[in-house]
């Protein structure tokens, strides 16, 4: 080994050279104090009487503490120890006159001294190193930790793995397909000194003829040096089309397999040219050559270990993107089976929630208003757009005839209605042929014409009464606000009678066929009404059952109540005000303008866009309809997103 001495101007060691040199010490002048340094050999600084008092003691101090040693030199009738300098800075000291071996036996002294300093502070270094290296990879774990977005999260893996090891450039490749057919996709590059290369996304077979099809296959690592001078035995080669293309040069790799906790290669990261300074742009072959280093064995630990940590993440994100797959298909199914059993309202739960979560980015970005600190993240739009697709579900539980109710009447009660009609009908003209066969069989020709005009002006009449109540029945069994006249009429021809088949009398019309006609708005009587309505409890009951995921867990709350109003007036539970939550007030909206304008509603023809949003307005003053959300609504005009 070979040590260094350092010494200031005043001093030349001249007749102690010789020894010196054979004793392996450089011997070096220090003019400034930059050269007062230590670099990995054993350093001893000499001091001179007159340089003890020029160099200030906070810089011998630093020397010291770098892992160097210090020998004073004494003048003439100094004491043992030199008065202007604290003791523990001094690893010899040599009285004067100096001899040649006092000098060489206090410096191999202090070069004893300084290696132990150098080896506790290199120890100290090298704690303090892995302190902040496990700190970093906590640091980094944490943050892969927290990152759901596969696309975000394989960013973050790159660039940290570039940054934690100083690499110029990094590739990313995740394994995908079933065993027998996997392949390696090239999801992600990363090159700092070509930062305008273009990225390619493609697939390429998993074998050992690639670096990282090699790593993937056997799950160990790579190290080389210089990717142009690969032994010749190996089995893997470097693709050099992208330095060719690029003007870019390829030297040292580590390739590293990405193993999830089943110790599974899920994926491989790959990393190039690590530097001597991160910031070094490799723009020239000299530059290559003066930045460049090997990856040494620390930093393939280090990146092996952040492999493990991305592995998992990548995992936990993969799973996460299959929980909302699934979820996505579970909601999607559940609107499908909602539009089976209601097709006259297929399409609506789609478009209620595009349009509330299209009325929830506005006020995201609202500048103004009571709404303008509000934002919503991509989880809570996640949760709205699902509240509002899921919002009807209740509906299953909801008799299907009442669903899909269309008129007053059901089909087979106006069937029944028809036949009874035309039953009547039958029997009045039976009874009019036979009246004119018996008073033909009783009087014979006398008097026949006066009677049978008279019998057919009875008979026309007693038919256009007949069809009188039919065309009274179709009307009021249309779902409009009918009039009291027109109740008046057709409770008058119900309570005509005809004689059954047994000749007991009969009414034209049942009790229960009556409530249904004279229901005086709708197609809805009461009990149906709250039938309909308890929709809204079904939906939230079914929804409460569902073990949604954090993120999720407000949907069955925000569906539940979209049939709310502010002033207490809507259902289930008539809340008011702050109890609604701004996700239901912003579906709510919604609901009832798709509502208003939807054409495929059989009981209600569809409104006019002026004229629901005037209908909205009216809701709006009469304080059931939240104002600000109602004016982002229609000054952003949200209700196009459909369009």
């Amino acid at each position: 080994m070979r040590y260094v001495l350092l010494h200031t101007p005043t001093w030349r060691p001249a007749s102690a050279a010789p020894a010196l040199e054979a004793a392996q010490i450089d011997v070096r002048e220090v003019r400034l104090l930059r050269d007062l340094a230590v670099d990995e050999r054993p350093t001893v600084l000499v001091l001179d009487a007159e340089s003890r008092s020029i160099l200030p003691l906070d810089v011998l101090r630093a020397f010291v503490d770098a892992g160097g040693a210090i020998v004073a030199l004494g003048r003439d009738g100094e004491p043992d120890v030199p008065t202007e300098m604290p003791s523990e800075l001094l690893s010899g000291f040599v009285r004067h006159p100096v001899g040649v071996r006092q000098l060489l036996v206090a410096v191999r002294a202090g070069f004893r001294e300084a290696a132990a300093r150098a080896e506790t502070a290199r120890a100290r270094a090298e704690a303090a190193s892995r302190g902040r290296e496990i700190g970093e990879l906590t640091r980094i774990g944490v943050a892969l930790g927290t990152e759901r977005d596969l696309d975000t999260l394989l960013d973050l893996i790159l660039t940290q793995s570039r940054r934690i090891t100083s690499s110029d450039a990094g590739s990313l490749y995740l394994i995908e397909g079933e065993p027998g057919e996997k392949r390696l996709r090239f999801r992600l590059a990363q090159t700092y000194s070509k930062p305008e290369a273009p990225f390619v996304e493609f697939t390429m077979p998993m074998d050992r003829t690639s670096l990282a099809g090699y790593a993937a296959v056997t799950g160990e690592p790579l190290v080389i040096d210089d990717a142009y001078f690969l032994p010749p035995d190996v089995e893997y080669t470097i693709n050099r089309s992208f330095d060719e293309r690029y003007g870019y040069r390829t030297k040292s790799m580590l390739v590293i397999p990405m193993k999830d906790h089943k110790e599974q290669v899920i994926g491989v990261l790959q990393l190039i040219n690590r530097k001597r300074s991160l910031d070094a742009v490799l723009a020239t072959p000299a530059a290559v050559e003066q930045q460049v280093v090997p990856f040494s064995k620390r930093t393939v630990e280090l990146v092996t270990a952040l492999a493990g940590q991305a592995a998992v993440a990548i995992e936990n994100s993969q799973l996460y993107r299959e929980i909302e797959r699934l979820f996505e298909g579970f909601v999607q199914a559940a609107v499908r089976a909602i539009e089976q059993r209601d097709p006259t309202t297929f399409g609506h739960s789609g478009r209620v929630a595009n349009m509330t979560v299209s009325l929830a980015a506005v006020v995201d970005k609202a500048g103004d208003g009571p709404y303008s600190g509000l934002t919503f993240t991509r989880e809570q739009l996640r949760e709205i757009r699902y509240a509002g697709l899921l919002h009807d579900f209740g509906k299953v539980g909801v008799r299907e005839q009442v669903l899909v109710k269309a008129k007053k009447l059901y089909p087979l009660q106006l069937e029944l209605i028809r036949q009874r009609h035309d039953f009547v009908r039958r029997s009045a003209e039976r009874e009019f042929w036979r009246k004119r066969a018996e008073f033909l069989e009783t009087h014979g020709r006398q008097g026949y014409e006066p009677f049978v005009r008279t019998l057919e002006a009875e008979h026309a009449r007693e038919l256009t009464e007949l069809e009188r109540f039919m065309k009274a029945v179709l009307h009021a069994n249309e779902p409009t606000v009918l009039p009291a006249t027109r109740f008046e009429e057709l409770l008058d021809l119900a309570r005509r009678t005809y004689q059954d088949l047994a000749g007991a009398a009969r009414p034209y019309l049942t009790d229960d066929e009556v409530r249904y006609l004279t229901i005086p708005k709708g197609s809805l009587d009461e009990a149906e009404r709250l039938e309909i309505e308890s929709h809204v409890n079904h939906t939230y009951n079914f929804l409460k059952e569902i073990p949604w995921t954090r993120e999720l867990q407000h949907i069955p709350l925000i569906a539940y109540g979209h049939h709310e109003k502010l002033d207490g007036g809507g259902y289930p539970r008539g809340v008011t005000g702050e109890a609604i939550p701004i996700q239901t007030r912003m579906m709510t909206i919604s609901d009832i303008y798709d509502a208003l304008t939807a054409a495929d509603r059989p009981y209600k023809p569809a409104v006019a866009r002026a004229r629901a949003l005037d209908i909205m307005d009216d809701e709006v003053r009469a304080g059931q309809l939240d104002r600000e959300l109602f004016r982002l609504f229609v000054d952003a005009k949200v209700f196009e997103t459909n369009a």
